[in-house]
């Protein structure tokens, strides 16, 4: 999580457009997954006919995402553009029956109204004049792309292995912002360099891959409880190498975004381990007939 909240200060420090410092960071983490990958022996083979639309689509998003978070980073700040962001796992929840069979609950009604509360305290002014709250709607909509990635890959889990998947969408992304290299010919990418290889490699090859690594020690619902602490680290990263200290305002519209996050977790992993006793319980008064 310390690695993937980089991404936080790294945005809001590079100069160049998004488009384009999206591109480079593709570019690089492609690199550097096709090495890992080819290391660990995981196979690049994958179902095109099933899976093609869905992997083209989630390299789709994935690029909408992070081009328009780092929208969000340049214009508003680091605390803004990535609370923004963490109202993605409540627009999972209320995009989640569209795509599985799964009933919206009334405690999330609840949990939507605390984020737009949240929303509300993060910025000074509601004015789309207003750059901060530019950089929020901007926010919103890379949260909406990440949640409908999300989405999407969910419903194709057997596509391949995580950094697999991860791989052939960064080839999407590659391809897809390949003309941002003639759209944004001036723009001196020298100076911004090292910071590039810093987001492709620790940020996205190596920040990605850990967590997607730690899966299988935890369960999803504890690896969303985990990354809520995203922010946090991104905040004091930029207080610590960007001098940029948050508003009073926009860390109790924070704390009520990461607060809601962790109390739909939370929810979650009670809801799981209830269902495991009772089917525990279940086998073992079957055991006895």
């Amino acid at each position: 999580m310390l690695f993937v909240s980089t991404s936080g200060p790294l945005g809001r420090y590079i100069s160049l457009s998004p488009p384009l410092s999206i591109w480079y960071r593709s570019l690089i983490a492609l690199g550097v997954l096709a090495i890992y990958c080819s290391i660990k022996k995981y196979s690049f083979q994958l179902s095109w006919k099933k899976h093609g639309v869905a992997l083209l689509l989630s390299g789709v998003f994935i690029g909408l995402h992070w081009i328009t978070y780092f929208y969000a980073l340049q214009l508003s700040s680091i605390a803004i553009g990535m609370l923004s962001l963490f109202t993605y796992p409540i627009l999972t929840v209320f995009l989640e029956p569209l795509f599985l069979p799964v009933k919206l609950q009334r405690i999330h009604l609840l949990f939507g109204l605390m984020i737009l509360l949240g929303i509300y305290f993060l910025v000074p002014v509601f004015d789309m004049g207003n750059k901060a709250t530019q950089g929020l709607f901007m926010g919103l909509f890379s949260a909406l792309t990440y949640a409908l990635r999300n989405l999407l890959l969910k419903t194709h889990a057997d596509m391949a292995h995580g950094s697999i998947q991860m791989l052939y969408q960064m080839v999407v992304v590659v391809v897809v912002l390949f003309p941002v290299l003639w759209l944004f010919p001036n723009e001196n990418i020298r100076s911004d360099l090292p910071y590039l290889f810093l987001l492709g490699i620790v940020t996205t090859a190596i920040g990605h891959t850990l967590f997607l690594s730690s899966f299988p020690h935890f369960t999803i619902s504890t690896a969303s409880i985990m990354s809520s602490i995203q922010p946090l680290f991104g905040v004091v990263l930029g207080m610590l190498f960007l001098g940029e200290i948050p508003s009073l305002k926009s860390v109790l519209g924070g704390a009520l975004i990461i607060l809601t996050v962790v109390l739909e977790s939370k929810r979650i992993q009670v809801k799981s381990k209830l269902a495991n006793t009772v089917s525990l319980k279940q086998k073992k008064n079957g055991s006895y007939h």
